[in-house]
């Protein structure tokens, strides 16, 4: 069969992210729902996210578009304009190149479901203004995460 039950795809409950910063993301669930049909130009998430958890740190990135189009709960979408509470059937979306940072947060007692969709350029640089951190691809096109000033975690 070609369709796939969404919640039926393996689900990646881990974080590249360093302490003190995963602890703050886990746990949750991504579902990568365009690998599971081979897409390569086009990211799509399906993510739980638990109360008391963010969804990242606040970022922005260089060279890739984001949206987020949320499903179930409610979450608190915090940008370098404030927060907004997005609830089943909103819709936020962060044009490349912005420096808008943003992430969500769960504030409320029941998981959060919304789906993450993004192009995928090797070239993007993400950044987290609020914290000591970017990250990117190295030349091996593997994904790194440095500080501020270059240099590895």
């Amino acid at each position: 069969m070609i369709a796939k039950r969404a919640l039926d795809l393996p689900a990646k409950t881990g974080s590249m992210y360093p302490e003190p910063f995963r602890s703050r993301v886990l746990p949750r669930e991504k579902r990568a729902l365009g690998d599971a049909f081979g897409l390569t130009t086009i990211g799509v998430n399906l993510t739980i996210l638990m109360p008391g958890k963010e969804s990242s740190m606040r970022h922005w990135h260089e060279r890739e578009d984001e949206l987020v189009y949320m499903l179930e709960g409610e979450v608190v979408l915090i940008t370098d304009a404030g927060e907004e509470v997005l609830g089943p059937g909103m819709v936020a979306g962060f044009k490349a190149g912005s420096n808008n940072a943003h992430h969500l947060v769960n504030r409320g007692e029941s998981p959060a479901k919304y789906l993450e969709v993004s192009n995928r350029d090797a070239a993007d640089w993400g950044y987290y203004p609020d914290v000591d951190m970017a990250y990117g691809k190295d030349s091996a096109g593997e994904t790194i995460l440095v500080h501020k000033d270059g240099t590895p975690f």
